[in-house]
């Protein structure tokens, strides 16, 4: 059985890989809605993804922890059809793990991981996964002059499966919190293959300013995870926090259009938590965020 980087190779896999990613791609000043598997990962992989299709939903974003609990009774090409019969895209793919940005204990293990989640992904037909910057132990200035040449190691891992690796900076984190530190890193990282993303939740209820995204460059975003914000004290916040887009009090409309002169054009992918979201039906779960994003989207002119 050919790999996925030999297929590549030929002419009509090289075609097919350009329809995927002018899938991937809204037109110019426009984004794609896109359900993430932790917004039902109780449902599993499957459930999930014949439930948001049912719902009409396009795009997906894929879940490390759901695709391997469907592997252990089902294959890689299992899931890549099951995709397609859907007529769902993989837009991105979420490999979390710690020590993954820094040098730290867990380090020599997450990068294992990371090598063989990138192959996965690839094998799925996904071109862009992402890492969550999870440290919580105290941290040194020394830590944050040995991040990029440590986040330049992920990057050469995702390239050689073809991929873009991406960072989510998380508000609770104590190494990269904020997109000011996250494009700080990747910019002296300077790897081609690593690139900024943006959760809208970590965003707005972190210490980020709103006029922090005008450091973005054109075209630099690759991804963005779309939430709303329960209008809660700031020290109460959590996951329970996220809401769906239109349903909170974070400047959604304001933050898509500046994204939209940042020049993003890629997916907005649904991640929330609640339970009633988390264990509840996909498909009413999908057709209840469904409207209500594209409503804002609309608003936003992004749609």
């Amino acid at each position: 059985m050919l790999s996925r980087r030999t297929l590549l190779l030929t002419p009509v896999a090289a075609a097919l890989a350009r329809v995927v990613s002018a899938r991937q791609s809204a037109a110019p000043g426009k984004m794609l809605l896109a359900m993430h598997q932790n917004t039902t990962r109780a449902a599993g992989f499957r459930a999930s993804m014949e439930g948001w299709s049912r719902a009409g939903i396009q795009y997906v974003e894929l879940g490390a922890p759901q695709l391997a609990a469907f592997l252990e009774t089902e294959t890689l090409p299992t899931a890549r059809r099951l995709l397609a019969d859907l007529g769902l895209t993989p837009v991105s793919a979420a490999v979390v793990l710690p020590d993954i940005w820094l040098p730290g204990p867990a380090r020599a293990d997450s990068l294992e991981a990371w090598k063989r989640g990138c192959e996965q992904m690839a094998e799925m037909g996904l071109q862009k996964v992402y890492s969550a910057s999870v440290t919580n132990r105290p941290l040194t200035a020394d830590d944050f002059a040995a991040t990029p040449d440590a986040i330049f190691e992920v990057g050469e891992i995702a390239k050689a499966y073809n991929l873009t690796a991406m960072i989510e900076f998380i508000r609770t984190s104590t190494h990269l919190a904020t997109l000011t530190s996250a494009l700080q890193m990747i910019r002296a990282a300077g790897h081609p293959n690593v690139r900024p993303m943006l959760d809208f939740f970590h965003f707005w209820s972190g210490l980020s300013k709103f006029e922090d995204l005008d450091l973005l460059e054109p075209g630099e975003l690759a991804h963005a995870h779309f939430q709303d914000l329960l209008d809660t004290p700031r020290e109460l916040i959590n996951n329970d926090s996220r809401l769906i887009p239109g349903d909170g009090v974070a400047p959604v409309v304001r933050i898509l259009r500046k994204l939209a002169e940042k020049q993003y054009d890629g997916a907005l992918s649904v991640e929330l938590f609640r339970s009633e979201w988390v264990e509840g039906d996909p498909f009413a779960v999908a057709s209840e965020i469904r409207p209500k994003c594209e409503a804002v989207m609309r608003q936003a002119q992004v749609l």
